[in-house]
């Protein structure tokens, strides 16, 4: 039902049932004197007392879509060693990209500061390869010391029984050093 069939409306002053979802036509809306959404063009609900609009029989609810749907993300998010490594080598491999286009910029306009801007391009070159070298390699060395990388090889294992194995002697002297405080304050009256 448009916009135009919707104003016109019963001529008995019942209200009608509104739509699922809103209209291209009619996209002023705005609340009433009695907290209904109305068109921007219907005067006759606006203007409408609000006991006449009780009195009426019970609008159907008007139910919006929401703005957005949230959706799971598709990817975990990245380690953050890994995610640092990754935004240094995005803004070197840009600045390395307008170093680029200056220095061409510069030597068609035969300008003075072509040399330089060829030489810092060539020193970003190569610090832009290290960048992208130094993401994979943070990638993979937090693959394996967290043992995303299930492998029988993979040092993370043996990392994680070498941290239990420390836990486990820590909680057995602190229990000890617990027990032998307990044993010797246990049997004396005095302290002299």
């Amino acid at each position: 039902m448009g916009t135009a069939e919707r104003r016109e409306a019963p001529e008995d002053g019942a209200a009608t049932g509104g739509t699922a979802l809103r209209e291209p036509e009619a996209r002023d809306r705005g609340p009433s004197a009695n907290g209904h959404m109305t068109a921007a063009g219907d005067v006759r609900a606006a203007e409408r007392p609000a006991s006449a609009a009780r009195s009426a029989r019970p609008a159907a609810r008007v139910a919006y879509r929401p703005l957005w749907v949230e959706e799971p993300a598709r990817r975990r998010r990245m380690p953050d060693p890994v995610r640092t490594a990754a935004v240094r080598a995005v803004l070197i491999i840009s600045v390395t990209l307008i170093q680029a286009m200056i220095a061409f910029l510069c030597t068609m306009a035969g300008s003075w500061l072509a040399f330089p801007m060829v030489i810092s391009s060539v020193v970003s070159t190569v610090l832009a390869t290290w960048a992208a070298l130094d993401v994979w390699v943070t990638r993979q060395v937090w693959n394996q010391r967290n043992g995303v990388v299930s492998t029988p090889s993979s040092t993370a294992r043996s990392l994680r029984r070498e941290r239990r194995r420390v836990r486990r002697q820590a909680r057995i002297a602190a229990r000890g050093q617990e027990r032998i405080r307990r044993q010797s304050g246990a049997g004396r009256l005095s302290h002299s």
